[in-house]
């Protein structure tokens, strides 16, 4: 005879494949110290959050642990004691910049890990990730550069073609003249 689930673990199970899902589909993920933070700090820090569309969840550290090993994740286990959260992103330096902002801010808290591209990132590692320009301005500065050899040519062509027109033009004024 099968035995019937309790709702508790049925609402553990569902957690643990929610936070799965997280971690599938996050191009980076961060680990905090959720500790003395206040409700204020936390609702605001939450808001900035979900404005860059990073999602942040504060989970008990068995349902973390076993989500993220069921994602083939072994190498965050040591970090799953204490208060824990988890930012779960795709820009990795937008990400690391709003919680290295917030730490600065509030300094109640601390970064645990990092994890990207299948590998560790330390805390400092992750501050170093905070101090890079965003996406948008560095693809600004690919397209600057870019287009400046255009710029150049095309104002190298316009100054042949005026050129070329003042010739013409000599040598019509000269021919109407004899």
């Amino acid at each position: 005879m099968m035995e019937e689930k309790k709702p508790q673990r049925i609402a553990k199970e569902e957690e643990v494949a929610r936070l799965k899902a997280k971690f599938d589909e996050a191009g980076v993920v961060i680990m905090t110290d959720y500790c003395g933070i206040s409700v204020a700090e936390d609702t605001a820090f939450r808001k900035k959050m979900r404005e860059s569309g990073i999602d942040y969840i504060v989970a008990k550290n068995t349902l973390l642990k076993i989500a993220c090993n069921n994602s083939g994740i072994t190498d965050l286990d040591p970090y799953f004691a204490g208060p824990t959260a988890i930012a779960f992103g795709n820009e990795p330096a937008e990400l690391a910049k709003i919680i290295s902002d917030f730490i600065k801010g509030s300094k109640k808290t601390s970064v645990k890990v990092g994890w990207m591209d299948n590998k560790l990132l330390s805390a400092e590692e992750i501050e170093v990730l905070a101090k890079l320009p965003s996406k948008e301005v560095l693809l600004a500065k690919v397209l600057g550069s870019m287009q400046s050899p255009l710029y150049g040519f095309a104002s190298v062509s316009a100054g042949l073609l005026r050129q070329l027109v003042t010739v013409v033009d000599k040598v019509r004024e000269q021919k109407e003249a004899s």
